[in-house]
């Protein structure tokens, strides 16, 4: 197995099933700042606020990744920030949230249930909501990944994002389909938390109650800018189960030496897995959205892998 990091944020993997005649790319997102791409979108939503709104303070609703950013950024920026997560959220999330100093409010079982809590707090205290992953200037930050994308892989074939809210994989869609219309890109979502996949079939949002593995794909529905970008630019959305998502993990542990979170390895996963339609030698780039995982429970989660298949 043999990796190599690029400036742009690549790393080259091969030794695995489905990779003899193909060229395989992880973006590494997992190495951003705050451990996810989520800062790439909080940092420029929050640039846009009016000098009365960042007096005033932000606050978001997050599972952990989005929580982690916007608290970063609010800090970074000299804005208050008030996160709510779930009663469930990861302990390295949550305690992140509380070194950039934010307020963290518990609250939920999961983000469905929270955003009422929200709409509580930010109409009593004049808080601009920032939403978790439907919000045009948010996804437009979480574009710049696909530009690097293109950027460091002009001739990429496929690109493949995890979806939970949507919001990564239509700022990387957009800018990857608008620059390079030939490239194809997919989806994946866990069959516990489908929101994506049911608001395409649906033609609406759809709201669920997600169970999974990979809690940074629990958004509870699909929002109305990201079901318009997946709409239009995607090729499909995959429906993978928790333990093909930890095979992933394990592969990108044992084989590529980086630690992802199931949430990240999701896309991983769907490539290893055959789970995405790769013609013989194509160059896949996949986005591995984040790697805060909560270190205490990795030998739990590599027990209940799936074991990778054997290459064809």
């Amino acid at each position: 197995m043999l990796h190599s990091a690029t400036a742009a944020g690549l790393i080259a993997a091969s030794g695995g099933p489905r990779l003899a005649g193909d060229t395989l790319h992880l973006k590494a997102e997992h190495l951003q700042k705050t451990g996810s791409f989520k800062a790439r979108g909080m940092t420029n939503r929050i640039l846009t606020l009016s000098d009365d709104q960042r007096r005033a303070g932000v606050i978001t609703v997050s599972a952990g990744n989005a929580a982690q950013a916007c608290a970063w950024a609010a800090q970074a920026l000299g804005v208050p920030a008030t996160v709510i997560m779930p009663e469930a959220a990861v302990r390295s999330k949550l305690d992140a949230c509380h070194g950039y100093r934010a307020e963290v409010v518990i609250h939920g079982s999961h983000v469905g249930e929270m955003f009422a809590e929200q709409e509580r707090l930010s109409r009593e205290r004049g808080l601009t909501f920032v939403h978790p992953f439907d919000d045009p200037e948010l996804i437009a930050g979480h574009g710049s990944a696909g530009l690097e994308i293109v950027e460091d892989l002009p001739e990429v074939d496929v690109v493949v994002v995890p979806i939970g809210g949507g919001g990564l994989i239509s700022g990387v869609a957009t800018a990857v389909k608008e620059l390079r219309p030939a490239t194809r890109v997919y989806g994946v979502e866990p069959e516990g938390a489908n929101a994506m996949r049911l608001a395409l079939d649906a033609g609406a949002p759809v709201r669920i109650e997600p169970r999974t593995v990979a809690d940074g794909l629990t958004a509870p529905f699909a929002g109305a800018w990201t079901l318009a970008a997946c709409r239009r630019y995607l090729e499909d959305v995959i429906l993978i189960d928790d333990a093909t998502i930890l095979g992933g993990l394990r592969f990108a542990l044992e084989r590529m030496k980086q630690v992802l979170e199931p949430a990240g390895a999701a896309g991983l996963a769907a490539v290893l897995y055959g789970r995405i339609p790769i013609r013989d030698g194509e160059t896949v780039c996949v986005v591995g959205s984040g790697g805060n995982v909560e270190m205490s429970r990795i030998g739990q989660l590599l027990e209940a892998a799936a074991p990778l298949p054997t290459a064809s």
